[in-house]
């Protein structure tokens, strides 16, 4: 069995009497990780998977968990459904992608890390706040059709006294 099936299972197969050990192990080991990533953002993380989750003081199938969730935002994509322990991991972090992406998955322990500050700064972390606040917004695809406009039916009557009456 892969790292990825063994995180795909570890993740599927959790109970309420689990999820809370399972959660604080898997938080606390990605909050350590990428508090080491964002302070060397320029350097790459490299070596085998095995050697890294040990550096870093996490089961392999944890640092599979991180590899998964970084994935979507580093310069190169990497293939990890077939990875072991020792599988090379080279990761490069494009950072106005992984906030952003910290955002989306509502990680606040993680967006809210004091590092980002220096690698982006505020302005650019509030604009981020407001491209994702904004991507979350349903925008309609015709303009509302107002009571007293004419109805889009082609009827010349007013709305409200023709396809509005049923509404």
């Amino acid at each position: 069995m892969t790292l990825f099936e063994q995180w795909t299972d570890l993740i599927e197969n959790q109970t309420k009497e689990t999820f809370e050990d399972f959660w604080k192990e898997y938080s606390e080991a990605e909050k350590k990780i990428y508090s080491d990533i964002l302070d060397h953002p320029d350097q790459p993380v490299e070596g085998r998977l095995g050697e890294l989750a040990e550096g870093y003081g996490v089961r392999p199938v944890i640092f599979m968990g991180f590899l998964d969730g970084i994935n979507e935002s580093i310069e190169e994509k990497n293939d990890i459904k077939d990875w072991d322990e020792e599988s090379d991991v080279k990761l490069k972090i494009v950072p106005e992608t992984l906030f952003y992406n910290m955002l989306k998955a509502d990680a606040d322990y993680l967006y809210g890390l004091p590092q980002w500050e220096e690698i982006l700064g505020e302005e650019k972390m509030v604009e981020l706040a407001k491209k994702y606040k904004q991507s979350k917004t349903v925008r309609r695809e015709t303009p509302k059709v107002g009571r007293n406009d004419p109805c889009p039916c082609g009827s010349g009557k007013k709305y409200k006294h023709c396809c509005g009456r049923n509404a």
